[in-house]
């Protein structure tokens, strides 16, 4: 399936989570957050949305600084 992922086209298999996306991706979930279509996505449902062709996806991560 194609999505949009952090704004380059990119091919997934289909069925995934957000959760199952970020493993995937080989991500490590503690150090981001997820948008999903211009809304950001609660950790606590990541497990349960499900990625959708053509979905626009931006994985933040965050960066410790001082």
């Amino acid at each position: 399936m194609k999505i949009t992922l952090n704004g380059e086209p990119r091919d997934i298999p289909d069925g995934l989570t957000l959760s199952s996306l970020l493993g995937h991706l080989g991500i490590t979930p503690e150090i981001v957050a997820i948008e999903r279509n211009l809304d950001i996505v609660s950790r606590n449902d990541w497990p349960v949305t499900r990625v959708e062709e053509a979905d626009n996806i931006e994985i933040v991560h965050f960066v410790g600084g001082g």
